[in-house]
């Protein structure tokens, strides 16, 4: 995935609680993964959010991929 892909995600404070968003619309991350995870299909999606991309939905895979995969720090 390019870094290109990933400007897709974005951050406001003042916007759904600083949560991550797609492409400054009020929709987050989560609720994109929300709805993959309920079993829906990107056409789904994409059909029920128009101002949507399929580009969108894989921008926030790998942003939930990049969150998931982080280092766990022990106190030895």
């Amino acid at each position: 995935m390019s870094p290109k892909q990933l400007d897709r995600i974005t951050i406001e404070a003042g916007k759904c609680g600083g949560r991550a968003c797609i492409r400054e619309y009020r929709i987050r991350v989560a609720d994109i993964l929300g709805l993959l995870g309920a079993g829906a299909s990107h056409a789904e999606i994409l059909e029920d959010f128009p101002f949507l991309e399929e580009e969108d939905i894989l921008a926030t895979l790998e942003y939930a991929t990049i969150q998931a995969d982080h280092s766990i720090l022990i106190a030895a």
